[in-house]
């Protein structure tokens, strides 16, 4: 499978839960579906994976340490 953006990905597998969900197609398209859709699941899970540890690369300072985020000062009231 050629490499989708994220948001591509995530509007393809919304697309066969859709598709799915109706439950006007034959048994057969519905397991080509179904495994579309498990490999989307995958390759957005792993997506996010990275994500997340990039961000937590990010928020630690230059001893290890995680760096709280600041509070907005609106928010905080």
């Amino acid at each position: 499978m050629a490499e989708v953006s994220f948001e591509a990905a995530m509007k393809r597998l919304e697309e066969i839960v859709s598709r799915m969900e109706s439950g006007d197609i034959p048994l057969e398209e519905s397991l080509k579906l179904f495994e579309e859709g498990i490999k989307l699941s995958k390759e957005l899970d792993k997506t996010l994976e990275e994500a997340e540890r990039r961000v937590e690369l990010l928020v630690k300072d230059e001893r290890g340490l995680k760096v709280e985020p600041f509070e907005d000062d609106e928010a905080a009231h």
